[in-house]
């Protein structure tokens, strides 16, 4: 449901000498590094699986160089995850321990955090049948719905100052932000002008104003993110990587799951969401849906000026998002 691949580089990663990676670890846990194996599936933060002299196996994420040109919401990204996981593990979503959240490290900058390691399987890498995708669909909508139980005091990204106090103050805001950063790293064209866009969008944004609660959104849930217990019948054992999570509309939710396509009413993604809280796709819903669209597509195809993906890697993903967000835009 993600084409993007998991060996693509990015200069947003960092690279750590061993020596380096134990220091680390030891100002983080109070324990060196005996082995450290690099997690080559995130596109943002530099991650490694690392094993500790005493005998303990947790992940380690490291921001950007505090210096590096990011995109805006991108700032202080590992602040709202070590905010969202114990608030996510509260609501009955399963999630990975947050051992050690380290903000501003005094010896190498930016914000660091550390985690139990997970013994599972990436769901992107199980070799499944229909049956047991179905099943974990039905799973995963239910995780979701818990998740949108956790509710804010404010809309969009409090870590960073992208936020509103209505949620389509909130969006236009953090649309407007990754627009203006369309023009400061124009390494990708955009399907419209950069001014049409923000007028569609504007346009449409009534609609938000259906949503009155901040939720707290995921925003990341592709099945790279979603670890497998796979000992018996497959269930989901964790959910990882929640950098990107937001206050704001439940249904954005729904986006990453069904990456490049529509939702369907007989996914049991939905079932499994309506079996712990009601979820009507209305109208709105579906004008709100497209929304979503529109910014994670903005996002897929402004990310690559200052991450710098290799062009061979990058093209397939971003001419699906080209596709799709001029699909929607056309809807909206």
């Amino acid at each position: 449901m993600d084409d993007r691949s998991p060996l693509m580089e990015s200069r947003t990663k960092r690279r750590l000498a061993a020596d380096e990676l134990s220091r680390l670890a030891h100002r983080a846990v109070g324990s060196h590094v005996s082995d450290a194996v690099e997690l080559a599936d995130g596109f943002a933060n530099a991650v490694w699986r690392l094993t500790l002299d005493d005998g303990r196996s947790v992940v380690l994420k490291l921001s950007p160089p505090p210096e590096l040109e990011q995109l805006t919401y991108e700032h202080d990204l590992l602040r709202m995850e070590a905010a969202a996981y114990p608030l996510a593990a509260s609501a009955g979503v399963p999630v990975a321990a947050l051992l050690k959240a380290g903000f501003d490290d005094p010896v190498l900058g930016g914000d660091y955090l550390v985690l139990s390691a997970l013994d599972g399987t990436p769901w992107n890498q199980a070799a499944l049948d229909e049956a047991a995708n179905a099943a974990l669909r039905y799973e995963l909508g239910g995780h979701l719905a818990r998740f949108s139980t956790v509710t804010g005091e404010v809309y969009g990204y409090p870590h960073n100052g992208l936020t509103g106090s209505t949620w389509r103050e909130a969006y236009l805001r953090m649309v407007g932000a990754l627009l203006d950063d369309a023009l400061r790293y124009p390494a990708t064209p955009l399907p419209r002008p950069v001014a049409e866009l923000r007028a569609v969008l504007e346009g449409a944004s009534g609609v938000l104003d259906e949503v009155t609660t901040p939720h707290l959104v995921h925003f990341d849930v592709w099945p790279g993110n979603v670890f497998l217990d796979l000992t018996g019948r497959p269930r989901i054992q964790a959910i990882i990587d929640h950098e990107r999570a937001f206050w704001g509309d439940p249904l954005a939710d729904l986006i990453t799951p069904t990456l490049f396509r529509e939702i369907d009413e007989d996914d049991p993604l939905l079932a499994g969401y309506r079996a712990v809280r009601p979820l009507e796709l209305t109208p709105g819903a579906h004008r709100r849906l497209d929304l979503y669209r529109a910014y994670l597509y903005l996002i897929l195809l402004v990310e690559n000026g200052p991450r710098q993906y290799p062009e061979a890697d990058y093209a397939p993903l971003r001419d699906l998002a080209m596709t799709s967000l001029v699909k929607v835009l056309d809807r909206l």
